[in-house]
């Protein structure tokens, strides 16, 4: 038997995301609003300040963050490239960034289930310059800056519908916070707010709900379908911390999986020790989780965390389509979109920070020229297109594709396009999409006993999360046992449970991963201040 996913996702909520009506006479009023307190959208406030004071103009900002504050819900391997931040902050000393420990040395390493062979560094995973690096730590250092300039930021405060009016953009509505399960307002109940703006930024993360419903009312479209990875972390202190910059490949992956492990010194006694997974993998390589659990115990890795604490646990999905996967403008009226919301992933490099920074940067001075010189914000598109930016990712733009046609040939396209600086194969690798796979159903899952189980993960989150909070997981109307359990494989929080052919969904576990939103109950914005809390992820 197969599964398609895509048999059963739900349709997107369009008519819960985008309202067709102009903000209400009590909204907030400010010239930009910016969803999401990331490093895109946090970089954009940043720079619409910054260009609005040198122009002499007092335009009002404000960045709305779902997390209870910046950075808590920000997590990235990183290995930073610091263009980002010079670009932003010129001239300033490099020391003042909010990073851990230059890269000095960095490896390679193909491992089986007990051994390992130390692999040639490809081009573009060649990190000397660069910096290991928090990025929650980054957002709350860029929340700082961007207070600093007059930025309003809000953290704990989610948006759950953009606003429309004659087909522009011209607000948001906040996510009414303090309900109880059945909606019904609960103890320190605070209704939904409008929020009026003449430009809206849309800063989301992977797979915004928002940007997902403004591509679909205006007819945005792509030429592949955006793919995904989900990447689990842990953060660890040890006697003996990872020895330098180290990326694994192979074990406990399979042969037809996309993905590797990677483990990073962060200074002070500290390890960030993760794996990627693309979701286009068969099932038995679908729980990462577990994943990286069996590759804390691989002889390369087990030593350095031996007697040490594991201090943060999370997970993130990672887009991975490249240039042929971005939509093909990110410009609306009164609407822009940045970041991993677009799809600003480098996979070769295993690099999306500085291009979340770069796209609000370019964001950000289409918005001025906008409110200032009435130029449209399709501006921005222009100026992505001549950007150093994207002729990076157009010279990788075949290798992530080339996997999904096996490993060998992914091994060989992506050679080629190393030697000859992604001159060939010529044109773009088409994708498809992760849910239109057919999956074989979950077998057995290994009863090995893991280091920690998937709740233990989601305690070491810091997940606050109301039990009685509303369910904001949309599932599909019917959900075959063997859709249910590849739900189970695939979330890394314990969310969704297969009980005697049923799906249970337990959605206080939810750290907003959205990995499940790939395939089936679709993931909408719930109350803010709610979800992971991370401090050094």
């Amino acid at each position: 038997m197969q599964i398609r996913l895509s048999d059963h996702r739900p349709p997107l909520p369009v008519e819960r995301l985008i309202r067709e009506r102009r903000p209400g006479p009590d909204a907030l009023p400010f010239d930009v609003v910016v969803v999401g307190g990331g490093p895109a959208g946090l970089s954009a406030a940043i720079r619409l300040r910054q260009t609005a004071m040198a122009a002499g103009k007092d335009l009002a900002v404000a960045v709305f963050e779902k997390a209870a504050e910046p950075g808590g819900h920000s997590l990235s391997g990183a290995v930073v490239n610091p263009v980002g931040f010079q670009e932003l902050f010129p001239g300033r000393d490099p020391a003042d960034f909010p990073f851990r420990e230059p890269v000095v040395r960095e490896s390679v390493h193909f491992l089986t289930r007990r051994r390992e062979l130390r692999l040639p560094t490809p081009p573009t995973m060649r990190n000397h310059g660069f910096f290991t690096a928090s990025l929650s730590e980054m957002v709350r250092w860029l929340a700082s800056e961007a207070e600093k300039l007059g930025v309003e930021v809000f953290p704990g405060f989610a948006v759950g519908s953009l606003l429309y009016e004659g087909g522009r953009a011209v607000g948001v509505e906040t996510v009414p916070a303090g309900r109880r399960r059945d909606g019904t307002p609960g103890p320190g109940f605070e209704p939904a707010a409008d929020v009026a703006a003449e430009v809206v930024i849309l800063a989301e993360g992977a797979r915004g709900p928002l940007s997902q419903a403004a591509c679909h009312r205006l007819g945005i479209r792509s030429s592949s379908p955006q793919v995904f990875a989900l990447g689990v972390k842990e953060l660890w202190r040890s006697e003996r911390p990872a020895p330098h910059v180290l990326h694994t490949m192979g074990f406990p992956l399979p042969r037809s999986a996309f993905g590797g492990g990677f483990f990073y010194p962060m200074g002070e006694g500290l390890s960030a020790l993760g794996l990627v997974v693309g979701l286009d993998a068969p099932t038995e390589a679908l729980d990462v989780h577990r994943g990286l659990q069996e590759l804390k115990r691989h002889p390369l890795i087990a030593p350095h965390l031996e007697g040490g604490t594991c201090l943060e646990w999370g997970a993130r999905i990672i887009p991975e389509g490249g240039p042929g996967a971005l939509p093909e403008r990110l410009s609306g009226e009164g609407l822009l979109i940045v970041g991993d919301a677009a799809g600003f992933v480098d996979v070769p490099s295993l690099k999306g920070i500085h291009y979340a920074m770069q796209s609000g940067i370019l964001a950000a001075d289409a918005a001025v020229a906008h409110l200032v010189a009435a130029t449209p914000l399709s501006r921005y598109d222009a100026a992505l297109r001549d950007s150093p930016m994207l002729a990076d990712l157009h010279r990788t733009r075949n290798m992530r594709p080339a996997f999904a046609r096996g490993f060998l040939r992914g091994v060989l396209i992506s050679g080629l396009a190393t030697v000859t600086g992604g001159l060939l194969p010529r044109g773009t690798l088409a994708t498809g999409d992760d849910a239109d796979r057919t999956r074989r159903p979950p077998g057995p899952t290994d009863d090995a006993p893991l280091r920690f189980g998937k709740l233990d993960g989601v305690f070491r989150s810091g997940n606050n999360s109301r039990d009685d909070i509303p369910p904001h997981l949309l599932p599909p109307k019917t959900v075959p046992t063997g859709a249910a359990r590849l739900y189970q494989r695939i979330c890394p929080a314990g969310v969704y449970e297969e009980r005697e052919g049923e799906m249970v969904m337990n959605h206080s576990n939810c750290i907003d991963c959205r990995a499940a939103d790939v395939f089936g109950p679709r993931w909408t914005p719930r109350e803010g201040g709610v979800g992971p809390r991370w401090r050094q992820m």
